[in-house]
């Protein structure tokens, strides 16, 4: 139901109607709507992690954590309805609390398992736990950019979106980049510099300080960027 109606088709009724009982009876099993839900948001993450249960070790730790996250741009693109119960929280009437958290630590130990045997081989550098958080916020970006049409119109042309911003991350947590007290002053400098700017474009009543006010990114979107 979720994947051919989406959240707004999704109804207890016709729940229970589809599995040829009765709402009462599917009330008994799930006290409401919400726990019906929470079972959903349940069986999500079961589904991920028997789906990252399929892939296998190989000798190279990068190329095994890429295949971690290329699967689960499979599973999101594949179930996007069911991606978005588990990460989106689109039922008004349901709010994930501590125990629906944990429905995920298997799912996140086998990610931060992966990004481990990285730093553990000296191919990344950093906390495990804040790279496999990085690194799933990124695929749940690109995912939603793919099924909503705005990563391309080819596989072609989003297998290379997708390769291109995978590649940048982790080169960019390699360790052979500065280490990460040098990168957060080249930061701040870059800040200052920048405020310095801004602050000339003001005293001087510059056009670049109507430039600066505008948004690079129209909102909403128009138009979708092609392939």
């Amino acid at each position: 139901m979720l994947a051919a109606r989406g959240v707004t088709g999704f109804t207890t009724r016709e729940v229970a109607q589809q599995a040829s009982t009765s709402t009462p009876a599917v009330y008994e099993l799930f006290g409401d709507k919400a726990g019906l839900v929470r079972e959903v948001f349940f069986e999500g993450f079961r589904l991920l992690r028997r789906h990252f249960g399929r892939l296998e070790e190989s000798a190279d730790p990068r190329a095994d954590l890429v295949g971690v996250i290329e699967a689960f741009r499979e599973f999101v693109c594949g179930n996007p309805v069911l991606a978005e119960v588990m990460f989106s929280r689109p039922f008004a009437d349901f709010d994930p609390g501590p125990e629906e958290v944990k429905a995920g630590g298997a799912v996140r130990e086998f990610v931060v398992g992966h990004v481990r045997r990285c730093t553990d081989a000296g191919i990344l550098g950093g906390d495990e736990t804040d790279i496999a958080h990085v690194l799933i916020a990124l695929a749940q970006g690109l995912a939603a950019q793919e099924t909503a049409g705005w990563l391309g119109t080819s596989k072609a042309s989003m297998d290379r979106r997708w390769d291109l911003a995978i590649r940048a991350v982790l080169d960019g947590l390699s360790r052979r980049n500065p280490r990460p007290e040098e990168g957060e002053r080249r930061l701040s400098d870059s800040r200052r510099r920048g405020r310095g700017r801004q602050d000339g474009g003001r005293a001087a009543g510059s056009p670049g300080r109507r430039r600066a006010g505008r948004w690079l990114w129209p909102h909403p979107p128009r138009s979708r960027l092609g392939a």
